[in-house]
């Protein structure tokens, strides 16, 4: 436990599951709360705004993110502003780009200029970093969610990237980095170790925090004792035959 409370990394959880984010809320560790249209969508929510204020009445006193689901960006700026009013614990998720490859910088300019509490999302280039950087308010509470572990799945390193990103990010002090999409657990030590100021984690990677430190000697035969459990449960046998 100590390496846990070592941690500068503030833990955000991800998802829909309005029962998992209760869960989630009654953890002090968890400091915040990210959601997407593809989780709500899993999750069964039907009707986006009602869902939203049901989340905001149980967990009123942490960061939540919701994302704008248009493509144009009249249509984003609209539902970023509808979105923004439901609570002063909102951040606004902005796409980096539009499903034409369209980069978002004037309308994440405007929106931070206005105040609006932005989580620029679906990042994965630094190249992306920089540029939403010079868009933001440097008055203005932000967050850009780097999406590590999509990083990662294509065979490339996401550390570099976002150590670097880091970096770019000084220039506007009120900005937060977040390591998205993490895989495992050891995610949420990589984070830390770069600086980045929040990872957003599944609850099934978060609930794996009981096993900072556990002895791998226990953890081996616990493992062991599984395979037996369920091959015994199983009824499990292997027939041989009588030599002729």
């Amino acid at each position: 436990m100590s390496d846990l409370r070592a941690l500068k990394v503030k833990l955000f959880a991800d998802g829909a599951d309005l029962t998992g984010m209760k869960e989630m809320a009654a953890n002090p560790m968890i400091k915040g709360f990210t959601t997407n249209p593809t989780l709500m969508r899993k999750a069964g929510v039907a009707h986006y705004k009602a869902f939203a204020h049901d989340v905001l009445a149980a967990i009123p006193d942490r960061p939540v993110s919701f994302e704008v689901f248009a493509d144009e960006f009249a249509d984003m700026e609209r539902q970023a502003l509808e979105i923004a009013s439901w609570g002063r614990n909102v951040n606004v998720k902005i796409p980096v780009t539009n499903t034409r490859r369209e980069f978002s910088g004037a309308l994440i300019e405007r929106l931070s200029k206005a105040g609006v509490h932005l989580n620029v999302t679906a990042v994965m280039t630094l190249d992306q970093v920089e540029r939403i950087t010079e868009r933001l308010a440097s008055e203005t509470p932000a967050i850009v969610s780097v999406f590590a572990g999509r990083i990662a799945d294509t065979g490339r390193d996401p550390m570099p990237i976002m150590a670097e990103s880091v970096r770019v990010l000084r220039s506007r002090p009120k900005a937060e980095l977040i390591w998205a999409s993490p895989r495992e657990l050891l995610n949420v030590f990589q984070a830390d170790a770069v600086g980045c100021h929040i990872i957003t984690a599944t609850n099934d990677i978060l609930k794996k925090l009981a096993l900072v430190g556990k002895d791998l000697h226990d953890y081996s035969l616990e493992t062991v004792e599984m395979f037996y459990r369920d091959a015994s449960a199983a009824g499990y046998g292997i027939a041989t035959r009588e030599p002729a």
